[in-house]
């Protein structure tokens, strides 16, 4: 047990330590992949992987799945930028012994934009869209009372106008918990696969290889793309409770990301929960260019056999637009 802990707060320590530039900023794709899903994981700045325990865990911690303990389901919408439509949804059910079982997809949209050329700037009369899709399927158990492990295999699309990429790709998590304050130590790998390029029917033209000469015929030729990889991500950390009274209980979380393409960053994060109905949370992102401070609030109800969670998140950037986000939580 020891081991375990000294371990884990090595990782964390280490990699909060290490805030070089990245030689690799930037040369990711499938970037929709590490937008944060639910309002609740935002408004904590992100520092969730070891709090995370509804539907929502399939985007952030599969092991997390393991404390549904029926029928659980997430949605979550928000607007990105004034520009994209971001929408998530899973449904997850706890078989027993057997593990826990789910299904997920996120969507990142776009609406239709007039092409323009050099000849034509106000417009062709012709219109195009782009649109990124995951759809995953995972798997989480017990492996003890208190370790669960979780996967999830992702496919994955990304399609702008006529060309499309696709992949697979894997998130592999664990939760540890302890029994000092509710500690929970946690792991998660995202997004781990092989490369991606875009293909499609605008890559094709003709060539003539010198124009000067009548005979020079038009040859059929297509523009290659380069590979890209995934934004793989490591992300260990920690959540607790801090105060717990009758009818108050204040919980924290730390954690820490080790991103392929961006420097090491931390999260930090609390919730304040009022008679297990009404919650007031709050999130610093450390180490990010864009964006430092979420804050939300969240309340549930109960509906005859189920619970519903309605959480909200509002994440303040330095020079793009504030971000809303709405989710909603069922528990059967």
């Amino acid at each position: 047990m020891k081991n375990i802990i000294s371990i884990s707060l090595f990782l964390i320590i280490e990699l909060s330590t290490v805030l070089a530039q990245n030689p690799n900023l930037g040369t990711s794709g499938a970037q929709f992949l590490q937008l944060p899903v639910g309002a609740r994981s935002e408004a904590m700045g992100g520092a969730i992987v070891g709090l995370v325990d509804d539907a929502s865990s399939i985007f952030w911690n599969p092991a997390g799945m393991v404390k549904i303990k029926n029928v659980g389901t997430h949605f979550s919408y928000m607007n990105w930028f004034d520009l994209f439509d971001f929408n998530a949804a899973s449904l997850v059910y706890n078989v027993g012994d057997v593990g826990t079982f789910g299904v997920s997809m996120v969507s990142l949209t776009t609406s239709k934009m007039e092409v323009t050329t050099e000849q034509e700037p106000n417009g062709t009369g012709r219109f195009f869209d782009a649109g990124d899709l995951a759809l995953g399927i995972s798997y989480a158990k017990y492996l003890t009372d208190k370790f669960s492990v979780g996967l999830t295999v992702k496919y994955i699309n990304q399609r702008i106008w006529n060309e499309t990429a696709s992949g697979l790709a894997f998130d592999i998590g664990t939760q540890y918990k302890l029994d000092f304050q509710n500690l929970t130590i946690a792991m998660c790998m995202t997004n781990f696969g092989p490369d991606m390029n875009y293909d499609g029917p605008d890559l094709d033209f003709v060539y003539r290889k010198d124009d000067n000469f009548p005979l020079s015929r038009l040859t059929p030729s297509r523009l290659l793309t380069e590979d890209f990889p995934l934004p793989l991500n490591f992300q260990v950390g920690i959540g607790f409770d801090i105060i717990q009274y009758e009818f108050v209980k204040i919980i924290g979380a730390i954690d820490v990301t080790h991103p392929n393409d961006n420097r090491e960053r931390a999260h930090l994060g609390s919730e304040v929960s009022f008679f297990d109905r009404f919650f007031i949370r709050g999130g610093y992102k450390y180490n990010y260019d864009d964006q430092d401070y979420a804050f939300g609030a969240g309340a549930n109800v109960i509906l005859g056999n189920t619970l519903v969670n309605f959480d909200y998140a509002y994440s303040i950037y330095n020079i793009l637009p504030n971000v809303h986000r709405f989710s909603l939580n069922l528990n059967f």
